[in-house]
């Protein structure tokens, strides 16, 4: 892996990573696709959308197909027919939020199978083999991510023991085009926050991560954090935000100094009815949508928008169909894809505050 910044306005920059399966334009919003799909889309449909990189989650995969026929396959990126490149977590989040967890120490996490409620013991360097047997381009390493209100003592404690679990993960073995990147945690408490990002920051991780945000603290508490901790990153490396957000998550987050993010937020929100549009948030399910011939979008260059009114994708949501959730994914994603865009030609313009402040008021 190699990363490059191009361009820098205030805090924020852009870059150039280089992966093993693809040459990815920061700051880049990563489609989530935790068991080696995005719901409702054809790889080659994410790659029409500007798509390089997709994230996928390492534990989910573990329990099933299983990363031993995943590598059987010739690694994830063949078995799931995409050309592009893939990170993946860990699943510390899913483990620990899931409610599959019997029992944490500083060896690992007894788990249970949320399949068949199998019991398996979980340590950090497992979870970096079945990242390497994957074949992914990013690998994450296990983390322990408390609740948002657990109290500070407790936050550093998991944080400590994240801490001990990294310099584990480094002593995996695996192969130059799997880069593995270390993850930041600490709660909502600044100082803790601080600690930790300097203690994962020694550590020769090809790239840092923010994690444990957007699960149940105010946006307003995460943004101020994100603000702090963003320029204390290391430069020279890619800084990643997982699980965060929405549009005016990202656009603050840019010009914090991130380079990376990912979320369910436009997938998932579409499959429920709600599309992203320059003029905010809108649920198709509203009465309004029935007799609208208009695009969810007319601002809008997707391929949804291109040929579809607002009317249909809200008759094809009430009715179910399966074509509502592929269109409706496409537009969101779109609009994301094109969010990034907006942000990074603004960085190399120079003029990021402007377009900043103008992408963020539908949102505010």
């Amino acid at each position: 892996m190699k990363f490059s910044v191009v361009a820098r306005s205030g805090t924020s920059r852009a870059g150039v990573l280089d992966l093993a399966h693809a040459r990815v334009e920061t700051p880049v919003f990563m489609p989530v696709g935790t068991y080696g799909t995005v719901k409702g889309l054809d790889p080659s449909a994410i790659e029409s959308l500007g798509f390089r990189l997709v994230l996928s989650n390492s534990y989910h995969l573990h329990l099933s197909p299983g990363e031993d026929l995943v590598a059987a396959a010739g690694g994830l990126q063949r078995f799931m027919g995409w050309p592009g490149a893939v990170l993946t977590d860990s699943g510390g989040y899913q483990l620990f939020s899931l409610k599959d967890v019997v029992k944490v120490t500083d060896e690992g996490v007894e788990s249970r199978s949320p399949l068949d409620g199998a019991r398996e013991f979980i340590t950090p360097e497992r979870m970096v083999q079945v990242q390497v047997r994957l074949g992914v381009d990013i690998a994450m390493v296990l983390d322990h991510c408390p609740p948002s209100d657990a109290p500070k003592d407790k936050v550093a404690e998991a944080m400590e023991r994240t801490t001990r679990w990294a310099k584990r993960c480094l002593t995996v073995a695996r192969p130059d085009e799997t880069a593995l990147f270390g993850i930041v945690q600490g709660g909502v408490h600044l100082d803790l926050r601080r600690a930790h990002l300097d203690e994962v920051a020694s550590l020769p991780f090809d790239g840092l991560a923010l994690g444990g945000f957007s699960v149940g603290e105010p946006p307003d508490v995460m943004h101020e954090l994100v603000d702090d901790l963003a320029p204390r990153l290391p430069d020279e490396r890619p800084r990643y935000l997982m699980g965060v957000g929405t549009p005016i998550d990202l656009i603050r987050s840019v010009q914090a100094g991130m380079d990376m993010f990912d979320c369910v937020m436009p997938t998932r929100h579409a499959r429920n009815g709600q599309l992203f549009t320059s003029r905010g948030r809108i649920n198709v399910a509203n009465a309004r949508f029935r007799t609208d011939m208009d695009p969810p979008d007319p601002a809008c260059g997707c391929p949804t928008c291109r040929r579809f009114s607002t009317a249909y994708l809200s008759h094809l949501y009430r009715r179910k169909e399966i074509l509502y959730s592929v269109l409706a994914t496409t537009h969101n994603l779109w609009f994301y894809r094109q969010l990034m865009t907006d942000l990074r030609q603004a960085i190399l313009d120079g003029h990021l505050e402007e377009t900043a402040h103008r992408l963020s008021q539908p949102w505010l």
